[in-house]
C-alpha cells in the first residue's frame, strides 16, 4: 500500500526510493511521531508531520525552515481547529456496484463523505474509524488503492502567483527533510487552465 499512496500522490519516484531505503536500513522503535503547527508567510496555515529519532535535530531544522520563507512556528495545537484529521480510503470501483447502497452501509461504519469519479472511490470518515471502514472494505472484497489518515483545511485561503511561489518553495524545503512525512497548508489550490 505504500507504494500505492506514493504513486497516487505522484510523489518522484527517487523520494519513495529514499524513504524506503532509509526504513528498511533503520529500526524505526525509537521514533515518535511528532506534528510541527505554524505560519507561513502571507499568514498561510502551515501543518507538518515528522517521523524521528532526535526531536531536538527536527524542530531545529522546520523552525529554520519557517523562519527563512517569513514565518513562525507556532505551539503544539495551535492549528487544530483549522486542520481536521480524516481517515481517507480510495477503492476502485466494482462493476454492478450500488454506489447508495455502499454509502448507506459505510455510514453505519463511521464514514461521512464520498467522492466518486471513473477511477476511484473516496471514502472518508472520523480517524477513530479507521479500523472499522478498512476491515469492511476487505470483507466485502473491495480493492483499496490507498488508506491513510489525512488533514483538511477548514478553510483555505487564496494567494497571489508570487506569494505561492514562496509558500511553494517553504513546503519544498520542509519536504526535503527526511524526518518530514507530510506537509498541510490552508493554501488554496491553483485552478488549472481547462
Amino acid at each position: 500500500i505504500l507504494m500505492q499512496n506514493a504513486k497516487a500522490a505522484n510523489m518522484p519516484k527517487e523520494n519513495v526510493e529514499r524513504a524506503i531505503k532509509k526504513a528498511v536500513s533503520k529500526d524505526f522503535s525509537g521514533y515518535k511521531e511528532m506534528v510541527y503547527e505554524g505560519y507561513g508567510p502571507f499568514g498561510i496555515a502551515v501543518l507538518v508531520e515528522t517521523q524521528t529519532d532526535n526531536p531536538t535535530r527536527t524542530v531545529a531544522n522546520v523552525r529554520s525552515a519557517f523562519t527563512r520563507y517569513g514565518g513562525t512556528l507556532g505551539t503544539s495545537g495551535s492549528l487544530s481547529f483549522i486542520f481536521e484529521r480524516k481517515s481517507v480510503f480510495k477503492i476502485k470501483p466494482q462493476e454492478g456496484l450500488d454506489m447508495d447502497e455502499l454509502e448507506l452501509e459505510l455510514i453505519d461504519y463511521g464514514a461521512d463523505d464520498f467522492d466518486q469519479d471513473e477511477e476511484e472511490i473516496v471514502i472518508m470518515g472520523a480517524p477513530e474509524s479507521f479500523a472499522k471502514i478498512q476491515n469492511y472494505l476487505e470483507e466485502k472484497g473491495y480493492e483499496l488503492i490507498s488508506a491513510e489518515f489525512e488533514r483538511f483545511a477548514n478553510d483555505y485561503k487564496d494567494v497571489t502567483a508570487e506569494q505561492r511561489e514562496t509558500l511553494n518553495k517553504l513546503v519544498e524545503r520542509l519536504e526535503e527533510d527526511d524526518d518530514v512525512s507530510t506537509v498541510y497548508t490552508n493554501m488554496k489550490e491553483e485552478e488549472t487552465e481547462e
